[in-house]
């Protein structure tokens, strides 16, 4: 793997000083050397004495009406504590991230397959499964509803080009799923002329498959009953303080009687946003008063959280002759499966960015989400942004290939910058190096292609190393992609962090505690708040005290948000110590220095030179502060036009993606992958470097592999057998340079990093396979008979 750079920008550098890592250094991950060796703690590794295993009765039947259960005979196996439903919920039945519409336990109606309708607790799993089989559940089957399109009685179409059809033209609005219908939200966006005229129109229909965050580490959890009648649950999440709210409102208990604790988490990337098993288990601690653990296995964890929204898409792209782009219009429909989740927010987000980051002076957009009896639907990593990119990306290309241009020029012609205005009317107010990621993309050399004259490795051939091929029939393309991805939460959310710096003497040195709810969900926060502090406050020993709900709210781990967030929130908290500090070390120094500083343990003046060492000023003090801290504030988008300052930031990627690609078997091999992003500034670099080779890898298994199969509403590929996901043997060499441009309005400039890789590389790499096989390509992920028109 060719070695990534990093473009200096000329503006000055964090400083450091002799403290060791501190703020854009490659700081070493504090749980690095335990999950190499495997000794790391997951949710899953949870024990304690006396404890109850939990299992989860789930409904078979995507739409039905329960006519009756009966738990007598699971109650009476031997070692059953345990047999709960939904009367024995003693809160309010309900939950929710957005909107509260789903059932903690299924009351009446199920309305996806998987959906939770009982709970057993015994002394040990495969008991507790047994009996769960056992419970006699009544279920008076309905008809799905599983098209988006027909759940609001829009005209559905045929997948048209190179693929089957799959859906037909109904009009007549589904029976509503919900009481107030099935449409979860319609944005709509307005700028500029109703109907302009264009030298060249193209247009395009395109789909998007569902895709699974496949996280390795299953949803897991251990809830303990505490003496005060409460609960102390630790468990695997996106968001403490969120799920807090839900659990207790199902328990009926105020939040300080519900404390939570973030266990060890094995991946996330939105699937871990929505509650799983916290509730169920908490229900049956409270009921048994002994501790009970849950882990789900791959083939629960596939019904027991959301995915990635299927997305429907219409567009209509003109330009003038000259390839100056003068409309888009769209419409997006999210299928939100059974319960709203995240949709509204997706909607938000794929509609006021889905005609790309171009400047365009007509837009007309229509994002639809919708409930349907598909399993639920909501975050993951993009957000909304990486449907919509297949769709605008392609139609790119396809008026490119119009207007006899190239498609980097075409997309460069009509990139954003800093200045431009965005569709909702928002005016990018940071840099925006669109045209020159894709430039600096250009420029970078191409991988040699097989030796001429000579007999090709197999290895390197798509599905050569099975002898299907020699290199006869393979062909080569190339393909770019640009995306971008709002960073934070938006459209006038409360968005907050909170972070606890607490500077003291300990051990004759000095040493910081931060203490965020924030969670660390693999992505290395941690690291960050460690290097924050130690920047901050001139101190190498950082502990970062537990995540849990003994401390304010740090927002989710999502929407690339913790580092700007809680890392914004950890410099307050440290400007708040130091300024605290400098006037104990004036006080004890008798006089005024108006130019302290913090540098490698020390109290520093820069024209007297050092005061004293930081131990001997603190002595006995601790210095404490609490900081919540907010990113300026966005606003609400008009309803009707969709206009508003809808967005804090907007971060942007771009993708190279070379293939060859077997036009007679339909089998592709992604050769290389190259990326360019602006991250603002690299808190750490090597740390960014792993963020855009994951995010890239999530694109390109969206792109040529990844999809949760689901007939009538049942889910047919439930494991790791049948759903694919790229290995390490997938995933080519990657060529990557990361920009520093800063934002003026982030901490240290920064940009969310985590989502941008995800949302470009996916088209880029369609984007190839269509330059290779000359085929339309307008669903992902291409399967086979895609390429070969079988």
């Amino acid at each position: 793997m060719s070695t990534p750079t990093r473009t200096p920008t000329g503006a000055p550098r964090e400083l450091a000083g002799p403290t060791t890592g501190g703020v854009g250094a490659n700081a070493q991950r504090p749980d690095a050397a335990l999950k190499v060796t495997g000794e790391f703690a997951y949710g899953s590794d949870l024990w304690t004495d006396d404890m109850l295993w939990g299992v989860t009765l789930r409904s078979p039947r995507p739409y039905a009406r329960i006519r009756s259960i009966e738990i007598g005979e699971a109650l009476a196996v031997p070692g059953v504590h345990a047999v709960l439903t939904a009367e024995d919920v003693p809160g309010r039945n309900v939950c929710g991230l957005e909107l509260s519409d789903q059932p903690v336990l299924a009351e009446g109606v199920v309305r996806y397959q998987g959906e939770p309708v009982a709970l057993v607790a015994a002394d040990h799993p495969e008991i507790a499964r047994q009996a769960a089989k056992k419970i006699r559940v009544d279920y008076d089957v309905w008809e799905p509803v599983t098209d988006p399109m027909a759940a609001l009685g829009h005209p559905t179409w045929n997948q048209v080009h190179d693929q089957p059809a799959e859906v037909s033209g109904l009009s007549r609005e589904s029976a509503p799923i919900h009481p107030d219908g099935n449409l979860v939200r319609h944005l709509k966006i307005r700028k500029g002329e109703p109907a302009p005229t264009a030298d060249v129109v193209v247009t395009g229909e395109y789909t998007v498959g569902m895709q699974d965050q496949a996280f390795l580490g299953p949803e897991s959890g251990l809830a303990m009953p505490a003496e005060d009648g409460g609960v102390d649950l630790y468990v695997s999440t996106q968001w403490l303080h969120v799920d807090q709210k839900q659990v207790c409102a199902a328990l009926g208990l105020p939040l300080e009687k519900v404390r939570l604790t973030l266990a060890g988490v094995g991946g996330a990337f939105g699937g871990r946003e929505d509650l799983s098993m916290h509730v169920h288990a908490c229900l049956l601690a409270l009921r048994t008063g002994r501790p009970v653990k849950m882990v789900y296995d791959r083939e629960e964890s596939f019904f027991g959280h959301v995915h990635r929204h299927p997305a429907m898409m219409r567009y209509e792209h003109g330009a003038t002759r000259e390839g100056k782009l003068v409309h888009v219009r769209c419409e997006i429909y999210f299928d939100g499966g059974a319960y709203a989740s995240s949709t509204p927010a997706v909607v938000g987000n794929g509609g006021t960015m889905g005609i790309g980051p171009y400047v365009v002076p007509n837009v007309h957009v229509d994002a639809y989400g919708v409930y349907t009896n598909n399993p639920p639907c909501g975050a993951m990593r993009g957000f909304g942004s990486v449907q919509a990119a297949f769709g605008y990306e392609a139609q790119m290309d396809k008026l490119a290939a119009a207007l006899g241009m190239d498609p980097v020029e075409l997309r460069c012609r009509n990139a954003m910058e800093l200045g431009s205005e965005s569709p909702t009317g928002q005016i990018v107010d940071s840099p925006a190096p669109v045209a020159e990621l894709l430039r600096r993309l250009e420029a970078m050399p191409l991988p040699p292609e097989h030796g001429a004259g000579t007999a090709p490795d197999l290895r390197d051939l798509p599905g050569g190393v099975g002898n299907t091929t020699h290199g006869e029939g393979v062909v080569r393309g190339v393909g770019y992609a640009v995306g971008y991805k709002n960073v934070g939460f938006s459209e006038g959310y409360d968005d907050y962090s909170t972070a606890r710096v607490r500077l003291e003497v300990i051990g004759g040195a000095p040493a910081v505690t931060v203490h965020t709810a924030a969670a660390e969900v693999g992505q290395g926060l941690v690291t960050i708040e460690q290097q924050i502090c130690r920047t901050e406050l001139g101190v190498d020993e950082v502990v970062v005290h537990p995540k849990d709900t003994g401390v304010g709210s740090g927002g989710s781990t999502s929407a690339s948000r913790q580092t700007y967030m809680t890392g914004g929130a950890v410099k307050a908290a440290c400007e708040q110590v130091r300024e605290q500090l400098f006037g104990l070390a004036q006080q004890r120094l008798g006089r005024t220095v108006a130019d302290l500083r913090l540098e490698g343990g020390k109290v520093v003046s820069d024209r007297q030179g050092v005061l004293g060492a930081l131990a001997d000023i603190l002595g006995d003090e601790v210095i404490e502060e609490t900081v919540e801290w907010r990113h300026r504030p966005t606003e609400p988008i008009d309803p009707e036009a969709g206009q508003g300052f809808a967005h804090v930031q907007y971060a942007f990627a771009a993708h190279r993606a070379v293939v060859d690609v077997d036009v007679e078997l339909g089998l592709v091999k992604v050769v290389e992958l190259a990326c360019t992003q602006d991250v603002g500034k690299a808190i750490n670099p090597e740390a960014v470097i792993g963020q855009i080779q994951g995010g890239t890898g999530q694109g390109l298994g969206l792109a040529v592999m990844e999809e949760i199969l689901v007939k009538g509403g049942e889910i047919r590929n439930p494991s790791f057998t049948d759903y694919l996901i790229p290995t390490i043997l997938d995933m080519p060499p990657m060529r990557i340079e990361v920009l520093e441009y800063p934002d003026p309005h982030a901490p240290y400039g920064l940009r969310g990093v985590g989502e941008p890789p995800t949302i470009s590389s996916g088209p880029a790499v369609v984007a190839a396979i269509r330059q290779a096989t000359g085929r339309a390509l307008t669903r992902v992920p291409v399967r086979p008979e895609y390429i070969t028109g079988t």
